[in-house]
C-alpha cells in the first residue's frame, strides 16, 4: 500500500543482489526478465512504490518463472522509485512525477513487445501502487488474467469495470484497501461469476507492513493465485 504501514520499512535496493534473471528494454522500459525466453505465456510482475529493484520482488519473479513463465518486471519509474528519506520530496508530490496513470500508458508498449516475441498470453499481479495499473490493465482486456495484492487507489467502480480473471488479496491492516473494501471487491465479482474466478482475501492475519519482510505472505499469495488465475493461460 501507499500508506504508513509501507513507508515505514522500505527494502533495500539492490540491482545487482541476487536473482537469476538479468534486464533489458522491453517496449521502451528497463525490466527485469527471467524465466524461458521461448515461452507462449508471460506475466508481468508491477512493483509497488520501491519499484523493480527490490531484491525480493525479483526472488518471486524467479519462481513463478519456474513454472514455464516468462516473467517481467518493468521499472515504470525510470530509476526514480519513492524514497522516503527524502523530506523534500514527499509521497504525493513524488506520485505527480509516478501516478498509475502514467505507468498504464507505460505498460501498453511493453506488452505489445512481448506478443510481437511469440507471446500468446499475458498475465499480472501487482503490489499496492501496481495493482492499480493491473486493474487498469484489466478493464481493457490487455491481459488475460489478474492479481492484486494491498492494493493502492482501486476503487470499487475499477474492480466492476475489470473485464478479465481476477483474484484480489488484502491484508488486515491496511488503510488504502481495508478488509470491508476488499469484501465489497469480493460482492461485486460474485454478482459476475460467469465473468470473474475470484481468490478474493482481506480479514486474515496477515498486515500489510514492512514490504520487505512481508515477502513470504506475498510470495505465498501471488504463488497460488498465479496458479489458480494463470492456469487459464494455458488453456487460452
Amino acid at each position: 500500500m501507499s500508506g504508513p504501514q509501507c513507508c515505514e520499512n522500505p527494502p533495500a535496493l539492490d540491482s545487482s543482489c541476487g536473482g537469476v534473471g538479468h534486464e533489458e528494454e522491453i517496449g521502451g522500459l528497463k525490466c527485469y526478465v527471467t524465466g524461458p525466453p521461448h515461452s507462449k505465456l508471460a506475466v508481468l510482475l508491477l512493483s509497488d512504490i520501491f519499484g523493480y529493484e527490490a531484491p525480493k520482488l525479483r526472488k518471486l519473479a524467479d519462481k513463478v518463472s519456474a513454472s514455464g513463465f516468462y516473467v517481467v518486471v518493468p521499472d515504470f519509474f525510470y530509476g526514480d522509485p519513492y524514497a522516503p528519506e527524502n523530506a523534500e520530496r514527499p509521497l504525493p508530490v513524488w506520485l505527480k512525477d509516478h501516478g498509475p496513470d502514467k505507468g498504464f500508458e507505460d505498460a501498453k508498449p511493453v506488452i505489445q513487445a512481448l506478443k510481437s516475441k511469440g507471446i500468446s498470453s499475458i498475465g499480472a499481479a501487482g503490489f499496492c501502487w501496481g495493482a492499480k495499473l493491473v486493474v487498469e490493465l484489466g478493464k481493457y482486456a490487455y491481459i488475460q488474467a489478474a492479481v492484486l495484492l494491498h492494493p493502492s487507489f482501486v476503487s470499487l467502480e475499477d474492480v466492476q469495470a475489470v473485464k478479465v480473471p481476477i483474484s484480489i488479496l488484502g491484508a488486515e491492516v491496511d488503510i488504502m484497501s481495508p478488509p470491508e473494501l476488499v469484501r465489497k471487491f469480493e460482492e461485486a465479482l460474485n454478482a459476475k461469476p460467469e465473468v470473474f474466478s475470484l481468490s478474493c482475501r482481506g480479514a486474515g492475519k496477515i498486515i500489510a507492513k514492512y514490504p520487505d519482510r512481508c515477502f513470504m505472505y506475498q510470495e505465498q499469495s501471488v504463488m497460488a493465485s498465479i496458479g489458480t488465475q494463470y492456469d487459464r493461460l494455458i488453456a487460452l
